[in-house]
């Protein structure tokens, strides 16, 4: 009780974030899809970076490894780790790895070459909602939730990686 803050009927899902993977410039190893990522990760000839499992981007790189039936353990020399998605994009950035999993809002503010994005199927999705406050300005909060909803906004928003939910 005096917990609920948010206008229930206000929450929509309003963006999703895609899980993309990422290549360096100039990558060389034929990595183009997560099909060839599997493929070259059960072969031992890549090297991949991934967030850690306490992160949520490496929550959702160990769901996509279960979809292929990889096993990290079975891979481990062959990955390196980012305590966050802005350390995995670097190390792509950098051709530090061969590829990486991020979101393509990070890939994009790194300027990344996005080789492909994970399905539903393969991870889940990566939805942001949003919904209005109770409180005195609940009419403005409501105008601004219209706002976020509009041609104009999601225009802005797809600018910037992320699609309409």
């Amino acid at each position: 009780e005096g917990l609920d803050f948010v206008d229930s009927d206000s929450r929509v899902d309003l963006l999703e974030n895609k899980v993309v993977l990422c290549v360096p410039e100039n990558a060389d190893k034929g990595i183009d899809s997560f099909d060839s990522l599997a493929e070259h990760l059960k072969a031992g000839d890549i090297l991949f970076c991934m967030g850690n499992s306490d992160v949520p981007v490496g929550q959702y790189t160990l769901k996509i490894f279960n979809y292929y039936g990889i096993d990290e353990t079975a891979v481990a020399n062959k990955l390196t780790y980012g305590n966050n998605v802005k350390e995995v994009a670097s190390q792509v950035s950098e051709g530090a790895v061969d590829c990486g999993i991020i979101y393509a809002t990070d890939a994009h503010s790194a300027g990344l070459t996005v080789v492909d994005s994970a399905t539903a199927e393969m991870c889940g999705q990566v939805i942001y909602p949003a919904a209005v406050l109770k409180g005195d300005k609940e009419d403005a909060a409501q105008d601004f939730l219209a706002y976020l909803q509009t041609d104009a906004a999601m225009t802005v928003f797809e600018s910037v990686g992320f699609s309409a939910a």
